[in-house]
């Protein structure tokens, strides 16, 4: 289907509005474990919406997006994440912590960090669908490098599941259809994917919201509505769930309002700030989900005249020069839309005229489900095997190959002990290379089967091959918290370089 410019922007800035009106309508009800009955706005906004992490986290990923385009990493968004982001709250703070240690996404999300299921990375998944309208393909790539920042698990597979809704809703307006869309992207098995089947089957089944609401909190424990919750309040058949985990009950709580909401825009986002729990985030993720699918036009004037259109931020450090920081939703809108098109690139995007603008090709119906694709004669992949690969192994994009590192485990080292990685190095190019690998050591490390090996990397007949070597590091003293080794490959003939970092830490405990 063709979206043309004006149903774009229309749909875009309905996304950043929704998400305003739903963060401030939610706010106060975050941290709470209850049913409430919220029908409106219950605190003075004097015509500004909440500040709200929600929407002003993202509006760093518009700026590095900017900068980088398609080429955008999580490495990348790690270093923007440690320049601009100023909280160390949760996994926040977790994969800062990581992040300043060395260890890059996805291990930044994964290390030390009992929060990785959280909530703090399905709130930004919207930048990365509306760079990517009706491609939910190309916008759960991106929602993986920014989650795995400082989540891992449940709280990447939690932006997966938004990232791919709110893009097809680009292109598809039915609940059902975009519900089926969002879990194709993610494992059956997961706590996500439980909490939206346990929202399915109770709506189906005719229970009311409130029974939904708490067999969700049943199947998915989780702990967020408990921080502001004293124990006593809490009835005993709504369990108290491992901390951190609250990624799947969220997102459940997403569905509660968007099927009992019936598409009533209102109606749905009160139904989801009144489930509690994680209410900004819910309420927010909901209103920019209907906000895509109705657009700007179709949103009430009761709910958007309260808080007019500025964006009002409480997480990012504006006091340092270099960043451009949109102040209204407008200007985050027409920002969004002079990105797309490099971003998404001329196979989707097909320029009319200099006052029509453009018009963006999307995917429909069954295109927009995930489905193996095949890479080349001898290899079909989807989504599921990229995601799969997370926590523990790094990606790195070169001119001439793609490597991936597998660590197997946290980027421990034990003295004696010895650590095994895996690279698996995949051609670029129609042909075939060979390869020169370099380990570069610190003193007393030793590696087998050698600092220094070769191999080939194929390239099978119109398609490009890929080889896996593994390497066992080993160490008898270690005298330091932290290694840094790196693993040079070259092509011979050929003048560029892969330089791979690892970061290994000294294991405090067994």
């Amino acid at each position: 289907m063709q979206l043309n410019l004006a149903e774009y922007r229309d749909k875009v800035l309905g996304c950043w509005l929704g998400k305003n009106i739903g963060g401030t309508l939610g706010a106060p009800f975050e941290c709470r474990r209850g049913v409430f009955d919220v029908d409106f706005y219950t605190q003075e906004t004097h015509g500004e919406p909440l500040p709200n992490d929600d929407l002003d986290l993202q509006l760093v990923w518009l700026n590095a997006a900017e900068k980088h385009g398609r080429g955008v990493t999580g490495s990348i968004l790690g270093e923007y994440w440690l320049m601009y982001i100023t909280p160390n709250w949760g996994e926040y703070g977790a994969g800062k912590n990581n992040l300043v240690a060395g260890l890059i996404p996805p291990l930044s999300g994964y290390v030390n960090n009992v929060y990785r299921d959280s909530c703090g990375a399905f709130i930004l998944s919207e930048i990365w669908a509306c760079l990517a309208p009706g491609h939910p393909e190309v916008a759960v790539r991106y929602a993986f490098e920014d989650s795995t920042v400082n989540h891992s698990n449940e709280g990447v597979y939690a932006e997966t599941f938004c990232a791919a809704v709110q893009s097809a809703a680009f292109a598809e307006t039915d609940a059902r259809a975009l519900i089926a869309i969002g879990l194709s992207f993610i494992p059956t098995d997961c706590g996500v994917a439980k909490a939206v089947h346990t929202v399915l089957d109770a709506y189906d089944g005719g229970r009311t919201w409130q029974e939904a609401r708490k067999l969700v909190l049943q199947a998915v424990p989780a702990t967020f509505g408990l921080l502001g919750t004293p124990r006593e309040q809490v009835p005993a058949d709504e369990p108290e769930g491992a901390m951190g985990y609250d990624a799947p009950s969220n997102i459940g709580i997403i569905l509660i309002g968007w099927l009992y909401g019936e598409g009533d825009f209102g109606r749905s986002i009160c139904l989801a700030t009144n489930c509690g729990e994680d209410a900004d985030c819910t309420a927010g993720t909901l209103g920019a989900i209907l906000g895509i699918i109705g657009g700007a036009s179709a949103l009430p004037d009761k709910w958007l005249a309260p808080i007019g259109r500025n964006i009002k931020t409480i997480c990012l450090n504006r006091g340092d020069q270099g960043m451009k920081w949109p102040n209204t939703v407008d200007e985050m809108t027409e920002r969004v839309l002079h990105l797309t098109p490099r971003f998404l690139g001329s196979d989707w995007v097909d320029v009319v005229n200099t006052t029509a603008g453009y018009t963006i090709r999307c995917h429909e119906g069954d295109g927009l489900v995930n489905r193996r694709r095949r890479r080349n004669a001898f290899v079909e992949t989807d989504y599921l095997d990229h995601l799969a690969r997370q926590p523990f192994t790094v990606s790195h994009d070169f001119t001439l190959f793609t490597t991936r590192l597998e660590y197997g485990a946290e980027p421990l080292i034990r003295a004696g002990q010895p650590l095994t990685l895996r690279v698996t190095i995949e051609n670029q190019f129609f042909r075939q290379q060979w390869l020169n690998l370099r380990w570069h050591l610190p003193a007393g490390f030793r590696v087998s089967p050698g600092p220094a090996v070769s191999a080939p990397l194929e390239q099978y007949h119109c398609n490009v091959g890929s080889t896996t070597l593994e390497f066992e590091i080993v160490v008898d003293e270690l005298t330091e918290p932290r290694y840094d080794l790196v693993l040079q490959i070259s092509s011979v003939g050929h003048h560029t370089q892969g330089l791979i970092p690892v970061v290994l830490l000294t294991a405090g405990r067994s």
